[in-house]
């Protein structure tokens, strides 16, 4: 297999001291810039102004359901016809797990550059959004939080066989999204993705917005950055050692 060519992210960097971050996840067919928009709403309303933001690119893959032709992707899909089940048929394991190992190095380098794992959030939309439940709950660190908008939960019929000793992100905060006319990730799959984590011991909160479609919406993004204000809360600039609040 040839080695993927991958672009650098797209970063914002913080308005004010970096003590946190969040890394947010493109869907198929598009790039970080398709979420610049929304990253620089939420900075010019300074709610989070100790944020890095860092949007990555997806490589462009051979998609199957796009009749093989390369397009930007984290994994391979088989076919989308608005059948829940469809998007979970013949998933590309391989592809997910190299994507996640990719997600997982923006983590790491995030906390090696001096933010704790803990003031870091995962999110993303679509595959993005299954990327990063999928990255965040299999994580070896933990988390702040993940953002999951009209998404799935990937590899779910494995998926518990796949978290990690101890499960670090057993209490972590998720924040799941879904329109209720989605016809592209139909509201079911997101439902039973919700369920299914509570099965399994998480509490994910789970937020219905009427009349849309695999899209987001302004009353979305707010709950968005109200969820990231809450995960990551301003800790004030440093004087002598020590933070100002």
């Amino acid at each position: 297999m040839a080695a993927l060519i991958r672009q650098a992210p797209l970063v914002f960097p913080a308005a004010a001291r970096h003590t946190a971050t969040v890394i947010f996840v493109h869907g198929l067919g598009d790039t970080g810039y398709g979420w610049a928009d929304a990253v620089e709403n939420w900075r010019r309303r300074q709610r989070l102004d100790e944020v890095k933001f860092i949007l990555p690119h997806a490589p462009s893959i051979p998609i199957t359901c796009n009749m093989g032709m390369k397009m930007p992707g984290w994994y391979d899909i088989m076919r989308i016809d608005g059948n829940p089940d469809s998007l979970r048929a013949n998933e590309d394991e391989a592809g997910i797990l190299l994507s996640r190992d990719y997600l997982n190095g923006l983590i790491q380098k995030e906390v090696e550059a001096g933010i704790p794992a803990e003031r870091i959030v995962l999110g993303g939309f679509s595959q993005g959004g299954a990327m990063s439940l999928f990255s965040g709950l299999t994580a070896k660190v933990k988390l702040g939080g993940i953002v999951a908008l009209s998404s799935y939960l990937l590899l779910s019929l494995k998926f518990a066989e796949l978290l990690p000793t101890p499960n670090v992100n057993k209490e972590t905060p998720i924040f799941m999204a879904h329109g209720d006319q989605d016809v592209v990730v139909p509201i079911q799959l997101g439902v039973k993705s919700h369920d299914a984590l509570k099965g399994l011991g998480y509490n994910p909160i789970f937020k219905i917005y009427p009349n849309m479609g695999h899209s987001a919406c302004p009353r979305e993004m707010d709950d968005v950055e109200n969820f990231l204000k809450d995960r990551l809360p301003a800790q004030g600039e440093k004087k002598d050692g020590k933070a100002e609040l």
